[in-house]
């Protein structure tokens, strides 16, 4: 890997460093000539290497100072991450919801199931409309999921819901305000999980199918989860399989949690290579100047030229 640095300028101080080594090298003369000087002694040239080696440790301290101040930079091996989704719930309020289902009400079981998806799918943008004879969207997309949790007491169809929201069931308004809702995120995939009991007047005469071709042309899936025993609308039908979409019945809660395994594993998240990021590269560059550094207090105990 070739090194890079944030101020590659500062390099050509690096003269400096080379020009002192030079002179420790290159050094002639100097010493004190006494009389013994004259007598049969080795020529001490390795001790002279191993000195001079040690006089060269400043000046490659003062270069790997250079270098620190060069910023040295190294990049890091490209990372993946989530490609967010953006999830759209669409839950009926309409008062059918409050039949038993298992072991709570259809709305109970629909937002407990809801949750468990929401913890399983950590990262993905969620939002929840509410819809009966109007849609309310309750939570915008967010990857802040507290929202969804808290909702459960409040939308409860047994209580007074807010002004609009009465018994009836109009998925096709319910569901365009969702695309629209959707339409908004630019970024990420879309998709939208309608958690209904009943039929829709204002998905008939072709309705469906046009909605159907809308979310189509806008990339939005729609998921259908009917809690209701019998057959499905056949309307409903067309809307999910249109948009590459499903539709599902759970029998009891187990299979409501079996059929949002199933939607995850039918849109699975999606990885996305992201680019390799430059990070500062100080470790090596550090411990070779310690090491320097070491050398240095150690040959300072002795490891140096006298003039005799």
């Amino acid at each position: 890997m070739i090194p890079h640095f944030t101020h590659p300028w500062l390099l050509a101080l690096l003269v400096i460093p080379a020009l002192l080594l030079r002179a420790v090298w290159k050094r002639y003369g100097g010493e004190v000539a006494l009389p013994f000087d004259h007598g049969q002694f080795t020529s001490g040239r390795r001790w002279q290497r191993v000195i001079q080696s040690m006089e060269s440790i400043p000046a490659m301290l003062l270069g790997m100072s250079i270098v620190l101040l060069a910023g040295p930079q190294e990049t890091g091996e490209p990372k993946t991450q989530r490609s967010l989704s953006n999830i759209q719930f669409c839950v009926d309020v309409s008062g059918s919801m409050t039949a038993p289902f298992g072991s709570w009400t259809r709305y109970e079981a629909s937002m407990h199931a809801i949750e468990d998806f929401v913890k399983a799918r950590q990262g993905d943008a969620f939002g929840l409309t509410f819809f009966s004879d109007i849609a309310l969207q309750w939570t915008p997309l967010t990857t802040d999921t507290s929202a969804i949790a808290y909702a459960l007491p409040f939308m409860d169809p047994r209580r007074p819901l807010p002004q609009g929201l009465g018994g009836g069931t109009r998925i096709a308004h319910a569901v365009e305000e969702c695309r629209q809702t959707l339409l908004a995120r630019e970024a990420g995939d879309r998709m939208i999980i309608l958690v209904s009991d009943g039929a829709s007047a204002d998905l008939s005469g072709g309705a469906e199918v046009e909605l159907a071709a809308r979310l189509k042309k806008d990339g939005i899936v729609l998921f259908d989860i009917h809690i209701e025993e019998g057959e499905v609308p056949g309307e409903i039908v067309t809307l999910a399989t249109q948009t590459d979409g499903a539709v599902f019945q759970p029998g009891d809660d187990e299979g409501f949690a079996a059929v949002f395994r199933r939607i995850d594993a039918m849109q699975k998240t999606k990885l996305e290579k992201i680019a390799a990021e430059s990070r500062d590269h100080f470790l090596p560059w550090v411990l070779v100047g310690l090491s320097l550094l070491g050398c240095a207090t150690l040959a300072g105990f002795g490891l140096r030229y006298t003039p005799w």
